[in-house]
């Protein structure tokens, strides 16, 4: 039997779309209503500093977006980077090797993500569970090694990339964008991408078609690892430094938040990476517009929260329609 019998195309394939032309329309509104009263707002070094705050957000997007295409969710996805990030500058600062440090982040972050792809994967553990579960261990142990303190003192040849510019872009976001073109051939041009969706849509049926769910599934977590070791770089680079304050909780509801808002279905299966990048940037400019409008905290978060549960309702409505 083969994928494309085993998962035929319905209207739930095509609901996606609806999320990302609502995210591209309230941008259009937002920067709209920037111009009539923030015009300073569309300053050239002001949009780039909005691309450097999404490039992370975007990067560990990627890695969410194939989490979630697969059916599961990693909340320990922006503690793994901060972890990860706390353990490369460590040895940076102790050896001052920058090559070894930065490899030290990726391998870390990819063997934190291999552990929830075991659980999820081969084990049929919760995601929700086992990814909460990580990100509580993530988070202590970043705290326990750094004792709340940020770890500087890393080499100036790692951090100096990251404040140069490249073609008139900073390094980040061409990391950020290099990254999203991997996801997207990954995810629309490979056979496991198209293994992950239709992992997501039905995991009996992908049994019957023979594909490898336990494995796919687990390869997911380890691709999202991944893309967390690629922030923790991205992150510490920036900073010039690492702390276990580099994650929060609502760090991991802004991943979540831009997958959704860019067409990630939370049930699996639907949704495209390029999609979960547009949704990061969304993310990013609502929150710098709402800064610049001068609306309280939590206001900002009442506004966020409620386009949010829009966005995750017309999930619903998507889910419904297959």
């Amino acid at each position: 039997m083969s994928v494309a019998a085993a998962y035929p195309q319905s209207a739930r394939s095509l609901a996606w779309m609806i999320r990302p032309v609502a995210a591209l329309l309230l941008c259009a509104l937002v920067l709209a209503v920037l111009w009539l009263y923030a015009p300073t707002f569309f300053k050239l070094n002001n949009l780039v500093n909005i691309l450097v705050q999404a490039s992370t957000l975007a990067v560990l997007a990627v890695g969410m977006s194939t989490v979630m295409i697969g059916g599961g969710i990693d909340l320990s996805l922006p503690f793994n980077a901060a972890l990860s990030a706390v353990l490369g500058a460590m040895y940076m600062r102790a050896t001052g090797d920058a090559v070894v440090g930065p490899l030290i982040m990726v391998v870390a972050a990819m063997g934190i993500g291999a552990c929830n792809g075991i659980a999820v994967g081969y084990l049929g553990m919760i995601p929700f569970v086992v990814t909460l579960a990580m990100m509580t261990v993530t988070n202590g142990a970043a705290v326990w090694l750094t004792g709340s303190i940020s770890i500087a003192d890393v080499p100036d040849v790692f951090v100096d990339p990251f404040f140069a510019r490249y073609a008139g872009l900073p390094l980040s976001v061409i990391i950020a964008a290099a990254t999203a073109g991997l996801g997207i051939v990954l995810m629309s041009g490979t056979v496991y991408g198209r293994w992950l969706y239709a992992v997501g849509i039905n995991p009996r049926a992908a049994t019957v078609a023979r594909i490898p769910g336990p494995k796919v599934i687990a390869v997911s977590y380890v691709l999202a690892g991944l893309m967390a070791g690629i922030a923790a770089i991205m992150l510490t680079g920036r900073l010039a430094s690492a702390s276990s304050n580099l994650a929060s909780p609502s760090m991991v509801l802004d991943v979540v938040s831009a997958c959704v808002i860019g067409g990630i279905s939370i049930y699996g299966g639907s949704g495209k990476v390029w999609g979960a990048v547009l949704g990061a940037l969304f993310i990013t400019l609502l929150n710098n517009a709402l800064n610049a409008a001068e609306i309280s905290l939590y206001v900002n978060q009442m506004i966020r929260g409620a386009i949010i549960v829009g966005f995750v309702a017309l999930d619903r409505f998507g889910a419904r329609g297959g």
